[in-house]
């Protein structure tokens, strides 16, 4: 492409303090500190099978708890990734993609669609991935839908190691948007009959 797709986002509340730099056409770089280590783990994932490059500095009230630094860090991926993907054109749009993990099957289904959406069909068999709430998952998809501005669907269809089940939904997320943002030469304009999305 003859330019790269990318944004970068700073959003400094009295609960955090993050700046994110996204880039769409990357080669599945990171450069992640949040301080929230399992969450650092799955967006490198996230980022090396979506071949995009991902730079999060973060900082938030975790002596609380990790919520407003995962919630804020998913509004700020949102953001980046809508403002980086620019008019859409010639996007590919949907993708549906499977990702085993071991036991584990992970879904992600995604429509870059301006309508955000979230339908999150995840059952774990932990609540804790070692100090990590697995709950605050959905807050993070959620909010990453919200500001992304896409329709997200991920299911989970089966597992018995919640690491595992978590791993293989961020894969598949990565590896879902990488296939949504490429570019097919074939589409004139957006992929919309509405003219626009």
């Amino acid at each position: 492409m003859s330019t790269m797709r990318q944004a970068s986002i700073e959003r400094k509340t009295s609960e955090t303090n993050i700046a994110l730099q996204f880039n769409i056409d990357g080669e599945g770089k990171t450069e992640l500190k949040t301080d929230v280590p399992f969450l650092d783990h799955m967006l490198d994932l996230f980022t090396k099978h979506g071949q995009f490059d991902l730079t999060v500095q973060a900082k938030g009230d975790i002596e609380i708890d990790y919520h407003h630094t995962v919630e804020d860090i998913a509004i700020c991926l949102g953001q980046a990734f809508r403002k980086a993907l620019g008019d859409k054109k010639g996007i590919k749009r949907y993708s549906s993609v499977f990702v085993p993990m071991d036991e584990a099957l992970g879904q992600v289904i995604v429509d870059i669609s301006n309508r955000p959406h979230l339908e999150y069909r995840a059952e774990f068999p932990s609540a804790n991935v070692g100090t990590f709430p697995v709950e605050l998952f959905h807050e993070f998809f959620w909010k990453l839908a919200l500001e992304a501005r896409i329709t997200l669907h991920i299911i989970v269809h089966y597992g018995h190691n919640t690491h595992h089940m978590i791993e293989a939904v961020f894969k598949a997320l990565g590896r879902a948007l990488d296939e949504a943002t490429m570019i097919d030469p074939r589409v004139k304009g957006v992929p919309s009959t509405k003219g626009m999305l």
